[in-house]
């Protein structure tokens, strides 16, 4: 879990950096109306590295740590050398897919920016489900695990309702299509990968 293990130093470093320097965190936060209006592309990718706080950056890294490395293995274990190449796309892809609904939303409003790697962490969660269905996930305060993709469906339903609702500055579009985008790239990634996880119902 080579490559996991490199995006989460890499973010905890500039992560950290940007807590001590405004400028630094303002050149890469997400903001569609600087993206639009001044070209500022970067953004689509660069906020991925940056965080509103400890507990925001620690809880994305622990939970990418948590699954990033099985669907790192696993890549590798269906396309060999090609895997680790497979598993950038799905975390890059997720950083990227996750900001296009807020991108068309938000891009002329100047006001408007997010901040954070839920997006792709998303991404690798579902990748996750879909590759390992009989998993179980543990969600304080429920004192029992629970099956990943009953989890999964909770979260998507959650997430989809949150982002229409609006009420709260917590980017739920970014973490619903960070979502779809893991699940729709290992359908087309991983022969037989729906097959086999219905087949684990039915």
């Amino acid at each position: 879990m080579i490559f996991t293990f490199i995006i989460i130093a890499v973010t905890l470093i500039i992560s950290f950096l940007s807590f001590s320097n405004r400028d630094l965190f303002d050149r890469l936060k997400f903001n569609a109306w600087l993206i639009k209006s001044h070209h500022e592309g970067w953004r689509f990718v660069s906020y991925a590295l940056v965080h509103a706080g400890w507990a925001h950056l620690l809880i994305n890294m622990y939970v990418l740590y948590s699954f990033g490395g099985f669907v790192e293995k696993s890549f590798q274990a269906y396309f060999g050398p090609k895997g680790l190449l497979y598993y950038g796309m799905l975390y890059l892809g997720g950083i990227l897919f996750s900001t296009l609904w807020d991108y068309g939303k938000y891009k002329n409003d100047p006001y408007y920016n997010a901040v954070g790697a839920s997006g792709a962490v998303s991404a690798v969660v579902f990748s996750s489900i879909l590759l390992n269905p009989g998993s179980s996930i543990f969600i304080f305060p429920i004192p029992f695990p629970l099956p990943s993709w009953i989890f999964g469906i909770l979260y998507l339903i959650y997430s989809a309702y949150m982002g229409k609702k609006g009420t709260d500055n917590v980017g739920h579009n970014a973490h619903f299509w960070g979502a779809v985008y893991g699940l729709v790239l290992t359908i087309i990634l991983v022969p037989g990968v729906l097959q086999a996880f219905f087949s684990q119902f039915f």
